[in-house]
């Protein structure tokens, strides 16, 4: 199966493009945000990696083209390393990813990965004789981390990284101040928030919806790119930040330990019987 084929994407207008992967039918999959300026495109979050997004991109025509000699300069950043926003980071020659996480990307810990692929997720097998159960996120060398405050230009537009912990250690939002645009990742989307997996922790999460809240408060977002589902404003942004922490009371901390727990001896369990 060609790119073309594994890939659709839907132009939003200003330069922004949302690109997902068709055959993956299954909650997990991420929305992939193409961004375009005038000197550097962006792409947040890379999916599986089944199919080369780069080849994509250049096949249907989405990169910008470059005024001078030599190829557009290409960014992949990861709003953190999980297998669904991060397979696809080597195919790319510049990554960007928190430094909280860059070890992990840099290893292929397909546990801090929470690699976790079924066959029955893939409608359309992207290559003969691939199996769900050999998938891996592979070892990706950043080629710049990032820290809370830091700027990624793209020459007219600018992006600028908040560090929000919780739902993995070195979870990330882009934020386009000047348009009012939040690229979420899984810090947020219009869905349950999960806080039950390895690195994560509800104390953090709480500390990144309060930030969150302050974003809307300070009239500082309008729209919200997440990482999974649909796009949404600032006010069912204000919604789920603040649902999440009126719920993250003790008895929501017990019962989150105990699922960690249980999705750790899973994802071990899981990670042994692809290395053997």
């Amino acid at each position: 199966m060609s790119a073309l084929e594994w890939f659709a994407h839907k132009p939003l207008g200003d330069g922004i493009f949302w690109i997902q992967e068709r055959f993956y039918e299954s909650g997990n999959r991420a929305n992939i945000w193409l961004v375009r300026g005038s000197q550097r495109d962006v792409v947040i979050d890379a999916g599986l990696g089944l199919r080369s997004l780069p080849d994509y991109l250049r096949d249907a025509g989405l990169l910008t083209p470059a005024e001078g000699p030599g190829p557009r300069p290409l960014l992949a950043v990861a709003t953190h390393v999980h297998f669904d926003h991060s397979g696809g980071l080597q195919h790319f020659e510049e990554v960007a990813v928190h430094s909280a996480e860059a070890a992990a990307l840099l290893r292929g810990d397909n546990y801090e990965a929470v690699t976790w692929l079924w066959e029955r997720e893939v409608a359309r097998p992207p290559r003969p004789g691939w199996r769900a159960r050999q998938f891996r996120v592979p070892p990706v060398r950043p080629t710049r981390l990032l820290q809370e405050g830091d700027v990624i230009s793209l020459g007219d537009r600018q992006l600028t990284v908040m560090h929000m912990p919780g739902h993995s250690r070195g979870s990330i939002c882009l934020h386009d101040k000047d348009r009012k645009i939040l690229f979420s990742g899984d810090v947020v989307y219009d869905g349950s928030m999960i806080d039950w997996l390895p690195y994560s922790r509800v104390s953090d999460y709480v500390a990144s919806c309060q930030r969150l809240m302050e974003l809307v408060d300070r009239g500082l977002v309008e729209k919200v790119l997440p990482g999974h589902f649909n796009i949404f404003g600032a006010e069912r942004l204000y919604r789920l930040a603040s649902n999440y922490i009126a719920q993250a009371g003790v008895c929501h901390k017990v019962s989150t330990c105990a699922m960690r727990s249980l999705a750790s001896i899973a994802l071990r369990i899981t990670n042994s019987r692809v290395t053997s």
